[in-house]
């Protein structure tokens, strides 16, 4: 296990690295762009009043992949019982899961299943992402949900993963102090760009999010294998060792058996 998962994280990590830089600089250029945005411009930059909302919860499909699935769902529990715990109390707060191990843990538990995507590990493309994304920004569109918060592990190395909480809608538009301002012509116009762009940023944000928990998932389960392996190889040395004094003691036994029996004859 720890081979195929070194094999799929070499793959996994590629596509995450490759992917980062375009969605951070994309995000970057929206969030310089919606400052001189209006709200009423896109529903996505409209912060209402929270009344309800929704955690989409990234995990894995599989276990065996040590604390990896249970950061993320320890991090559900501190908002529910945090933040969230008056919407919480009242049960306005719904699930979004990706990955068998949060749909389990939310149908356990009780809480309001919104929907769940545990097939989309088995062919991690952008398309195949979009539906989510599209759900989620309906929803928020439509005024089913206040906020959408995403809660999953960000890939750091093949052996660290951080658990990240990422407002994903309303749409961020604050951005860092600059030396300059940048200015932007809009061609063929501004209402076009920002009703084109603004969905395609927040779709290749999930998709992102998706891409660094694939890659985390891959990097903890090898490492877990990894470990795992070395506590049985220190297993099995400590049985070994047992068993050889056991056997040791018993041919002693036998010895001192038999030479006790020997003298008692010759008595």
């Amino acid at each position: 296990m720890k081979l195929v998962s070194a094999a799929k994280l070499r793959r996994a990590q590629d596509a995450v690295l490759k992917m980062r830089p375009y969605a951070e600089k994309l995000q970057y250029i929206m969030s310089n762009v919606t400052q001189s945005l209006e709200e009423a411009e896109s529903p996505y930059l409209v912060e209402r009043e929270l009344k309800s909302a929704t955690l989409v919860l990234v995990t894995s499909n599989r276990g065996l992949c040590g604390a990896f699935n249970t950061q993320v769902l320890r991090r559900a529990i501190a908002l529910l019982n945090g933040e969230l715990s008056t919407l919480h109390k009242t049960g306005k707060v719904r699930f979004v899961c990706i990955g068998k191990k949060a749909t389990s843990w939310v149908l356990r538990n009780g809480y309001p299943l919104q929907s769940s995507h545990d097939e989309l590990f088995n062919n991690l493309t952008f398309s195949e992402s979009v539906h989510i994304a599209d759900s989620l920004m309906a929803d928020y569109r439509l005024g089913n949900t206040d906020k959408v918060v995403f809660l999953y592990n960000r890939f750091i190395t093949a052996a660290s993963q951080q658990v990240m909480e990422e407002t994903f809608l309303p749409m961020r538009h604050e951005v860092q102090a600059q030396e300059y301002s940048t200015e932007y012509i809009y061609e063929p116009g501004k209402s076009e760009i920002i009703e084109n762009m603004i969905p395609l940023t927040l779709k290749t944000q999930l998709f992102k999010v998706v891409l660094d928990s694939h890659a985390a998932e891959h990097g903890a389960r090898m490492t877990a294998m990894h470990k795992a392996t070395d506590n049985a190889g220190e297993l099995l040395k400590a049985l070994k060792l047992s068993y050889n004094k056991a056997r040791q003691a018993a041919i002693t036994n036998e010895i001192l058996e038999i030479v006790a029996g020997a003298e008692a004859l010759n008595g």
